[in-house]
Formats: C-alpha cells, sequence, structure tokens
C-alpha cells in the first residue's frame, strides 16, 4: 500500500522544464482566456441565447475545468524535483477526467443531434429543442458519465507493485500499468467503458453528418455555405478530440507504452481546450460579430475617458 505516488512528468532537465513551462503556460492562458470569452459572449449576447449557442457554453465549461484539473499541478511539477501527489488527490483526479471525457463525448453528440434538427427538421425545432429538454439533456449528460465512467471505476480493485507513475497526471491507464498481477479484468471494464461513452457517441454524431450532408445538398448555394460554415467547427472539434481519445482507450492498456498515452494526453486534456474556441470563434459570424462590438465600445470608452 502506498500512500503517496510520484509523478515522474516529461523532464528533470531544467532548460527544458523551464521551456515546457513557458509553452505550456500560453496553451493555459488561451484556453481559460478563450473559452472565458465564450462562455461571456454567451452570456452577454441576448441573440445568442439558443440551444446551439448554450451546449457551446457547457462545452467551454467543460473545457476549462478539463484543463484546470491537470495544468496547474504540471506547471508547479516542472520545477520540482520530487513530484509527489497523494493517493487521495490522485483518485480524485482520475475520477474527475474520467467524468470530464464523458460529459464531452456525450455533448458533442448532442451537438451534432442539435445540428440535425436544426438543418434537417427546422419546422420542429423550437418543439424538439425548446429550453426545458435542454436542461434535461445537459442533467443526463452528467449523470450518464457518472453512472458509465466513475461507478464502474469505483469497483476496480489494482494492488500497486511501484508508486512511479510515468505521466504528468494520474490517469487511467498509466496507473494500472503499476499493478501486479492479471489486470485483464480491469482492461476489460475500461474498453467496456470506452465503448461506451466513446465508441457509442461516435456513431451517433457520424449518422447525424450523414443525414446532415444529404440535407444540405438538397440546399440552395447561400444556405448551403451557412450551413456547412455552422457544423465544419464542430466536425474539427469531433475529429480532434475523439481521433486522439479513441486511439489511447479503444485497445488493451498494455500494447501502448507510457510515452505514447503520455504525449496523447496532452493533445485531449492541454490542446484541446485551446483550440475548441478558437474553432468555434473563426467560424461562427455570431461570435465574431459580438467580439467586434465589445473591442469597438472598449475602445469608445477608453477615448471618452481620455
Amino acid at each position: 500500500m502506498f500512500t503517496e505516488l510520484i509523478l515522474l512528468g516529461f523532464t528533470k532537465d531544467l532548460t527544458i522544464s523551464t521551456l515546457l513551462f513557458i509553452l505550456f503556460s500560453i496553451i493555459y492562458l488561451v484556453t481559460v482566456f478563450g473559452n472565458g470569452l465564450i462562455i461571456g459572449i454567451i452570456l452577454h449576447n441576448h441573440h445568442l441565447h439558443i440551444p446551439m449557442f448554450y451546449f457551446l457554453c457547457v462545452l467551454s465549461v467543460c473545457d476549462l475545468s478539463y484543463s484546470s484539473t491537470a495544468v496547474p499541478r504540471l506547471l508547479s511539477d516542472l520545477f520540482t524535483s520530487k513530484r509527489v501527489i497523494s493517493q487521495g488527490a490522485c483518485t480524485i483526479q482520475i475520477y474527475v477526467i474520467l467524468l470530464l471525457e464523458g460529459c464531452e463525448c456525450l455533448l458533442l453528440a448532442i451537438m451534432a443531434y442539435d445540428r440535425y434538427v436544426a438543418i434537417c427538421r427546422p419546422l420542429h425545432y423550437h418543439a424538439l429543442m425548446r429550453w426545458s429538454i435542454c436542461y434535461k439533456l445537459t442533467a443526463m449528460i452528467f449523470i450518464s458519465s457518472f453512472m458509465m465512467c466513475i461507478f464502474p471505476s469505483i469497483f476496480l480493485r489494482i494492488t500497486l507493485c511501484d508508486n512511479q507513475i510515468n505521466h504528468f497526471m494520474c490517469e487511467i491507464l498509466a496507473v494500472l500499468k503499476l499493478a501486479c498481477g492479471n489486470i485483464s479484468s480491469n482492461e476489460i471494464v475500461i474498453f467496456s467503458i470506452s465503448f461506451i461513452t466513446l465508441l457509442l457517441p461516435f456513431v451517433l454524431i457520424i449518422i447525424s453528418y450523414i443525414c446532415i450532408l444529404s440535407s444540405v445538398l438538397k440546399i440552395k448555394s447561400a444556405g448551403r455555405a451557412k450551413a456547412f460554415s455552422t457544423c465544419s467547427s464542430h466536425l474539427a472539434v469531433v475529429g480532434l478530440y475523439f481521433g486522439t481519445v479513441m486511439l489511447m482507450f479503444l485497445g488493451p492498456p498494455s500494447q501502448y507504452s507510457t510515452n505514447q498515452e503520455k504525449y496523447s494526453s496532452v493533445f485531449y486534456v492541454i490542446v484541446s481546450p485551446m483550440l475548441n474556441p478558437i474553432i468555434y470563434s473563426l467560424n461562427n459570424k455570431e461570435v465574431k460579430d459580438t467580439v467586434r462590438k465589445l473591442c469597438s465600445t472598449f475602445i469608445v470608452t477608453q477615448t471618452s475617458i481620455q
């Protein structure tokens, strides 16, 4: 029984640690600013109080929480010789990451469904996506993620033979590599959880966009461009997130090296939450217009004060 675990991180070389600190600090600041800006814009602009932007706001909250679970500790550990984390804190970090992973996958599927209803069944959109349903869907996302990701993980019993985790955070696959004896039953549980929370939402997203594509091709050119613009940002986020997570989780953990898992985690825990608001902002006219108005108002205010 180990009361403390050691995170090996990336390196103990001071020069490389300094460069990584600068890089990850910039990424985290962009993540906080970008997701905070998306949340602020959607709350500020009443024209954006529609289901599509509501779910985008929830996605920004998840991304912000996702990144904040791992990055602040990573930044502090880069200049620490002994990167120790208690067993309780490690367990909490694993559960929070699993919960947010499940929420993000289900949320992206719900956002694809929202686009399907808006484009394929526009006359029924306000009935199918009324606010009461949106709130219920949000509650369902968090409850389902807990029941599918956290609840089965509670029953995983792992006896550790070592306390040095080759990772920058407590990640379930990295911790599993420290287990003694046969871990095939644990691998089956993890694969089952991954299949439900990753593959099924991904299939639903693909089906939604097949229906959307067939409907968009029937629209006239002007409306087609707007529909493609709305959906392309969501598809980019789906490809970035599901691509890296599915690569790591949909397979026996013993097949992958801990270094491979560590660097894959950088993409879906650190990089993806930073890119999501940038992708949605660049591809969304309403968001860009609101940013321009806020900037113009700020400049006028500063000019009048001076």
